[in-house]
């Protein structure tokens, strides 16, 4: 356990009495020092308790990116309230299950109200919030295995679910990063957040605050855009997903003798090791990949920036000094270099379970203290992981996970369709595309089961690509082959391109 009695906090008022009045965060015209958003977060913290809620509360957080969400995220774990992080790419259907399924007492939100809880905070009420709140330090101790935050993942099966972490696993991967991954870090660093805060990119935050630099959120990500604000201000890292890397490659001049970038980590999806080349060539020995989960996020492996030769790019690098990592076959039992097996993982960084799902809790984490990712994967004999498949068939597409029993489920309540299966193909620009092959009762054109999806899935969850099939292959129990199904996608039958 690290610093038994640490909370997230205390690291941040550290910061503070530190670095005092340097930048901390930045984004378009505002600026907030350390000090200050030491300040805000307590006063908000405060605020939070002074509208009734109390210490281990859920709050379900929709909030656009910017310092306002970033406070919002600090002073809920001041105030020892259980961060609930909503995709605003969702529908309200998805938000409505996920505000539920945590059992939010409150929603901070920019506006939408998918589901009404006992506390709603528009974020324009947060400014007078943080005015009239106390400005005594907010220090809510809780133990380290309390719930941090609720992180939804999901399978193949079922609806998603929340993932327990916590202040141990949350100081873990600030440890980790600061380490292995950033060892450099410092006051003149600087963290330009091109992704949202709601995604990997927001881990990367603590890790610059403990060490004095600061960190530059963009309103949103365009390749130029990226280039032009990484050299004003003098980004030295950032971290994106393969989809933003093929982006930044085929669609930015980039000017190598005005960047003073030295990392840019990558993971939350599958890269080719052709683009990841590309990336390298345009950009030099800056890269990095982060392989994780939201069982234990962004920390099992990395690949460092000079072991990205060209007999490893495939590979997902080695574990984190505090990360266990196996390869284990079906019985639990340890395999050797060079033989395939499911990916086990053991730490602080890891989860304590899923939220009211005792079951999956077991299945998942062993009482060794084994993390099961589901991965399937193999070590060479220098103990490099090469990750070959993913066990709950998890298509991940532009970073963002999608699982393809929700996708199916959407497209069998259309009349039109019988029968449906959905896979990830490989695409270099998006990680993965979504496809569906579909048995259908009469006839519909693919354009119309998009539009179908469109109301009630998120953007990157929608089909990118259907195709019309007489049968699905099937196994002995009647159940969709989705592996056969992804390797004669568009080979043998006539396609129509969503």
């Amino acid at each position: 356990m690290i610093g038994q009695h640490l909370q997230i906090g205390d690291l941040i008022s550290r910061a503070a009495k530190a670095f005092g009045d340097s930048p901390a965060l930045i984004h378009g015209e505002r600026v907030v020092s350390f000090a200050e958003f030491d300040s805000l977060t307590d006063r908000l913290g405060n605020a939070l308790l002074d509208r009734g809620l109390e210490p281990g509360d859920h709050v379900a957080v929709l909030v656009p990116n910017g310092i306002d969400g970033v406070v919002v995220y600090y002073a809920l774990a001041k105030a020892g309230l259980v961060r609930v992080p909503l995709n605003a790419r969702e529908t309200d259907v998805e938000l409505d299950y996920k505000i539920e399924d945590s059992r939010a007492r409150a929603l901070i939100t920019d506006g939408r109200t998918p589901r009404e809880t006992e506390i709603v905070i528009p974020t324009t009420e947060l400014a007078g919030m943080i005015e009239r709140g106390s400005s005594q330090p907010c220090r809510v101790v809780r133990d380290q295995e309390a719930p941090l935050r609720l992180a939804y993942t999901g399978g193949t099966t079922g609806k998603p679910k929340a993932v327990i972490l916590t202040t141990r696993s949350e100081l873990a991967e600030v440890a980790n990063f600061l380490v292995d991954l950033l060892p450099d870090l410092g006051p003149e660093s600087v963290m330009l957040h091109a992704a949202p805060i709601t995604h990997g990119s927001g881990a990367f935050f603590l890790p610059h605050l403990v060490k004095g630099g600061r960190s530059v959120i963009l309103e949103k990500f365009t390749p130029q855009g990226f280039v032009d604000a990484a050299i004003e201000y003098g980004a030295s890292s950032t971290f994106m997903v393969p989809t933003m890397i093929a982006m930044l490659v085929e669609d930015a001049v980039i000017d190598r003798d005005r960047l003073r970038l030295s990392r840019l980590c990558y993971g939350g999806a599958p890269i080719a090791p052709t683009l990841l080349q590309r990336g390298i060539d345009a950009l030099g020995p800056v890269f990095a990949q982060l392989y994780g989960q939201a069982e234990a996020p962004l920390a099992i492996t990395c690949l460092q920036p000079h072991e990205h030769t060209p007999e490893r790019l495939a590979s997902a690098g080695k574990p984190y000094t505090f990360v266990e990592v196996d390869i284990r076959d079906a019985e639990g039992n340890s395999l050797p270099a060079g033989t395939a097996g499911e990916v086990v993982t053991r730490g602080p960084h890891t989860m304590n379970g899923y939220w009211h799902r005792p079951d999956a809790t077991a299945e998942t984490l062993g009482s060794d203290g084994w993390l099961r990712t589901g991965d399937i994967g193999q070590r060479d004999e220098s103990g490099y992981l090469y990750l070959l498949d993913r066990r709950h068939d998890v298509i991940i597409s532009g970073g963002f996970n999608v699982y393809p029993r929700e996708v199916e489920d959407v497209l069998l309540t259309h009349p039109a369709v019988r029968e449906a299966a959905v896979v990830g193909v490989d695409d270099e620009r998006w990680g993965q595309r979504v496809c569906a092959a579909v048995v259908v009762r009469e006839q519909i054109s693919a354009d119309d089961l998009v539009e179908f999806c469109s109301n009630r899935l998120a953007g990157f969850k929608r089909p990118r690509h259907i195709e019309f099939w007489d049968e699905l292959p099937k196994s002995s129990v009647g159940k969709s082959l989705r592996r056969t199904v992804r390797d004669t996608m568009g080979q043998t039958r006539e396609v129509e391109n969503a």
